[in-house]
């Protein structure tokens, strides 16, 4: 196979940046990121800019917001009374937690505020409301 198709399996090696270039998530110096496209692993745009690169072909895409983790959602910031909150945890803003939804899948979250009675909760992605660029090197197509 030469190009990168629907359903085919890649691996790939990637750097992603925000708008003011800042790296967030890179395979440098690691294995490549290997997956099947059309799975939903991945953001919507990161997949399609996958579409008929060639094996070992290098590029830089630009993924908009929707494409990519959308817009923060407000029904995602929650404020939680302290008292359900571990006795032992001093809770401060920037610290991450996990919680599990009633499903029982497991949820990232970002104290946001602490407050004396409650604390603000944030479920978005951390990415979430940015445009996101990567390059991407394309290393194996099966």
């Amino acid at each position: 196979m030469t190009q990168v198709k629907e359903n085919n399996t890649v691996k790939v090696h990637y750097t992603g940046k925000l708008a003011d270039g800042q790296i967030f998530d890179s395979s440098e110096g690691k294995e490549p990121i290997e997956f099947t496209l059309g799975q939903g692993r991945l953001i919507p745009g990161f997949e399609k800019g996958l579409i008929d690169m060639k094996l070992n072909e290098k590029k830089t895409i630009n993924i908009a917001v929707e494409d990519a983790y959308g817009d923060p959602r407000a029904d995602l910031l929650i404020e939680v009374p302290r008292s359900e909150l571990p006795q032992e945890m001093a809770p401060e803003v920037g610290m991450g937690l996990v919680s599990r939804t009633p499903e029982g899948q497991e949820m990232n979250l970002l104290v946001v505020e602490v407050k004396e009675e409650s604390v603000v909760l944030d479920g978005n992605h951390p990415l979430a409301g940015k445009a996101l660029t990567f390059d991407l090197e394309v290393v194996a197509i099966s």
